[in-house]
């Protein structure tokens, strides 16, 4: 199975196909990259690579249970189902579908994920739960709540560099220096916003078709179907032009180009294209606003003082978690969040 292979055996297929077909897009370094690291082992937590929102605190998670709640019994209260894209450990859901529980709302639950290892630790947390490789066999009879968080910055992004003789696809070839980016020999001008058709040489514009095929898709499947999806993400609006391609190990910066398939590669969402994305297909949207506003409009600071009173050996413990999910210097501005709510459901609280 191709997504077992270790990061040798990725580095030297890439090696290979490069040797015989010449260099390979940014895209699908990214692509072949991800999918070795998600599928060989759990990248969250101390121990791993980095720390996801969900594993700050239970805090989070049980908020956007409460936002699903809210938002379910202001739409009737229909047969819901609770979809996840990229659930890591579990984590999220479980605290979520337990928010869930205390306002009488039991959904279906259904996770996108390909990574046999992280598919083993989220049936610890949510055992019942039906595990999809795509989003093509979701329930389609139903309206579905959608969580995304920290999963649109993982898919592929492609990369366009201005030179001196217009735009190229930023590709990646092999040499003594290791794997390497370069220039492209095809225009790409009809790929860049016609505004950067000037920009200064070395320029980088980014995007993400992968990601926004997904969004449109799920757009109009709640236009149809009903329902929302919840985006949370590191991000920006109005993107212009930047390089932000970034590689993380052991919580620390490392070369995006150097042992592919052992570090988390991500990129910036572009939140106003995933907005245009889900206006397309039909869909409301609300936000996006940082995760800091979203968070304490949905209450973090008093359900963060009723578990410091719950339990008081952990004040600090708990009064961390709350700066570093809604503090500007720490989680809350990066973070931005983003609702694509069906045309006929009400609208979600937080924004």
């Amino acid at each position: 199975m191709r997504g077992m292979e270790t990061p040798t055996e990725l580095a030297e297929r890439l090696i290979r196909r490069i040797t015989e077909q010449g260099p390979i897009s940014v895209s699908d370094y990214m692509a072949a990259a991800n999918q070795v690291y998600y599928a060989s082992h759990d990248p969250l937590g101390r121990e791993g690579d980095f720390i996801t929102s969900p594993e700050v605190s239970q805090m989070f998670g049980e908020l956007i249970g409460v936002w699903i709640a809210d938002l379910w019994r202001r739409a009737g209260a229909p047969d819901i189902d609770y979809v996840e894209l990229g659930p890591g450990r579990g984590t999220l859901a479980g605290d979520a579908l337990r928010a869930m529980a205390t306002q009488a709302l039991r959904p279906g639950v259904h996770f996108v994920e390909t990574s046999p290892v992280l598919r083993a630790l989220q049936a610890k947390h949510v055992p019942d739960a039906i595990w999809h490789d795509d989003i093509a066999s979701l329930p389609s009879d139903k309206p579905l709540i959608i969580v995304a968080n920290e999963f649109f910055d993982a898919l592929p992004y492609s990369q366009h560099i201005k030179t001196i003789w217009g735009w190229r696809e930023r590709m990646v070839t092999h040499g003594m220096d290791g794997f390497v980016p370069i220039p492209g020999n095809t225009p790409t001008e009809p790929s860049v916003p016609a505004y950067l058709h000037d920009a200064t040489p070395g320029s980088i514009y980014e995007s993400s078709p992968s990601g926004l095929a997904i969004a449109s898709a799920l757009g109009r499947r709640i236009a149809k179907q009903g329902g929302a999806l919840l985006a949370i993400d590191y991000g920006h609006e109005d993107y212009n032009a930047g390089d932000t391609l970034q590689a993380l190990n052991a919580h620390a910066y490392a070369d995006v180009f150097a042992n592919p398939g052992a570090n988390d590669l991500t990129a910036h969402v572009d939140f106003s294209a995933l907005a245009k994305a889900g206006k397309s297909a039909g869909t409301r949207i609300a936000g996006p606003v940082s995760q800091g506003y979203f968070l304490g409009t949905m209450g973090i600071a008093a359900r963060a003082a009723a578990l410091a009173l719950r339990y008081p050996d952990r004040l600090e413990e708990i009064g961390s978690a709350h700066r570093r999910l809604t503090s500007e210097e720490e989680m809350g501005a990066l973070f931005r969040v983003l609702a694509m709510v069906a045309p006929k459901w009400p609208e979600p609280a937080g924004f």
